[in-house]
């Protein structure tokens, strides 16, 4: 079918009728003719809430955020399969080493070493914290674990 000026119409949903408020009960917008009822927004020239400041849309689109989001920075993760792979026997653990290794992004946050896989190697690990199994596991094949930072951690009261 070829296209031409009589067979021309817009795209379904482009032309919306005006609603005509005021004109009756039957017609489902009379009495108070969509405005609710009473109020500073009810009156001719009322204006007011979020609308008058443009802020309306901003807040409509920003999404909810349910339960509660510390602010304080999250340790970079590692598994002890990952130490498993990327390392020899015998090798020093360090944040460093591991962003070498591309294990961590960033080794400003402090890294945390999880007891998930199995080890056989013998590792120095020097991370800030660990946890409980992954010290067993690396104890147990005769490493060593060195936490950072643990000598910063509270200072001893002298009893005088």
């Amino acid at each position: 079918m070829a296209l031409n000026l009589y067979n021309l119409k817009p795209a379904t949903g482009a032309k919306k009728r005006k609603i005509r408020v005021g004109r009756g009960l039957s017609s489902g917008h009379g009495t108070y003719s969509g405005r609710g009822a009473k109020g500073q927004r009810a009156r001719s020239g009322g204006k007011g809430g979020l609308k008058a400041f443009g802020l309306k849309g901003i807040i409509q689109s920003t999404p909810k955020l349910g339960g509660f989001r510390s602010l304080k920075p999250k340790l970079e993760i590692v598994n002890l399969s990952d130490l498993e792979q990327n390392f020899k026997d015998g090798d020093i653990i360090t944040p460093q080493a591991l962003k070498d290794k591309g294990l961590i992004g960033d080794i400003r946050l402090g890294v945390k070493i999880l007891g998930d896989g199995k080890l056989t190697k013998k590792l120095v690990v020097k991370v800030n914290k660990i946890s409980e199994s992954g010290k067993v596991m690396i104890e147990k094949n005769g490493g060593q674990v060195i936490l950072l930072g643990a000598e910063k951690s509270k200072p001893q009261k002298d009893n005088k």
